[in-house]
């Protein structure tokens, strides 16, 4: 299988050189800059427990070709747009696996290509560049989730899961990838609403006198939004979100925060405000992640009052 991934971030960066390492055929799509830095000094990967560096094949858009199997996208939702604009000469072949939160992005790839040509996948991770460029994975969680959304696929999306098997991270292979989505997305708009309203960790927000109360009452506004749409969260799946949200000893964040503090910009629209949209449309009140929405768009947009 000749694998394709677009950008060497902290997602697709991180899991390509691991399945480099484990012999996959990985090419790296990168814009100039990055493919000459990876060229001359490899694709360096630091963890809480090891370094090492990858030379990964690696071409720009000028190269691409129709060859690939599979297409892995894990761009931010705000370069989404650019990422498919960059594949042109290589999407007329090849199934495409998206790591990005939420659902837009599943059904603009099914819009353009059709669902025939469309996994589904999440990603657990907390990792980001570093000043160096090199890729700097947070913790121990690295996860990937795959599933196939049509009989078409299924082979191909099996056949990476047999990979990804073979590698250093955890992976899952998802007979409802689609609700696996949206579990992921309603853990992720809690995780990221909380945290960057209150500007701390879980623990902090956790040992406040209504953090919990809080927190749980966020979760829960996310979780009628999904039942309302079709994709109701199981009762162990909410436990042990809640377990993690509301943990006084966890010094977890979404990355959102991190975005935040730094001046970055941030996936407020693509995670909260398609969250309260879905919500609004089926008449569900959700009013915390409205505030929390808002907050954000006070502090990203400097032409709010243009």
């Amino acid at each position: 299988m000749k694998i394709l991934i677009l950008g060497a971030g902290g997602i697709g960066g991180y899991f390509g050189a691991r399945l480099i390492q484990s012999g996959a055929d990985v090419t790296f799509l990168l814009r100039d800059k990055r493919h000459a830095k990876i060229q001359a000094e490899g694709l360096v990967i630091e963890t809480p427990k090891e370094s090492f560096t990858v030379k990964p094949k690696a071409i720009t858009k000028h190269q691409l070709k129709p060859e690939y199997d599979l297409i892995v996208l894990a761009p931010k939702s705000f370069d989404f747009e650019d990422a498919l604009a960059s594949l042109e000469g290589a999407s007329s072949k090849g199934v495409f696996l998206p790591f990005l939160n939420g659902l837009d992005h599943i059904h603009q790839l099914d819009d353009k290509y059709g669902k025939d040509r469309v996994l589904g996948g999440v990603a657990h991770i907390a990792a980001t560049l570093s000043p160096t460029g090199a890729v700097k994975h947070l913790n121990d969680k690295h996860m990937l989730t795959v599933g196939h959304r049509a009989v078409t696929h299924e082979k191909i999306a099996r056949d990476f899961f047999a990979l990804c098997k073979n590698t250093g991270f955890d992976s899952l292979y998802s007979e409802n990838i689609e609700q696996s989505l949206w579990d992921k997305w309603v853990f992720l708009s809690s995780l990221a609403g909380m945290t960057t309203l209150c500007r701390g960790h879980i623990g902090k927000i956790s040992a406040a006198k209504w953090g919990i109360e809080s927190t749980t009452n966020f979760y829960a506004e996310s979780c009628a939004i999904a039942a309302a749409n079709g994709f109701p969260i199981t009762e162990i799946e909410k436990k042990r979100s809640l377990e993690m949200l509301t943990n006084v000893k966890s010094s977890f964040a979404a990355s959102m925060l991190r975005d935040l503090t730094q001046g970055n910009m941030t996936e407020h629209d693509h995670i909260l405000g398609k969250m309260i949209q879905r919500g609004v449309e089926h008449g569900v009140a959700c009013p915390l992640l409205k505030i929390a929405h808002t907050h954000l768009v006070v502090e990203q947009d400097p032409t709010l009052l243009d």
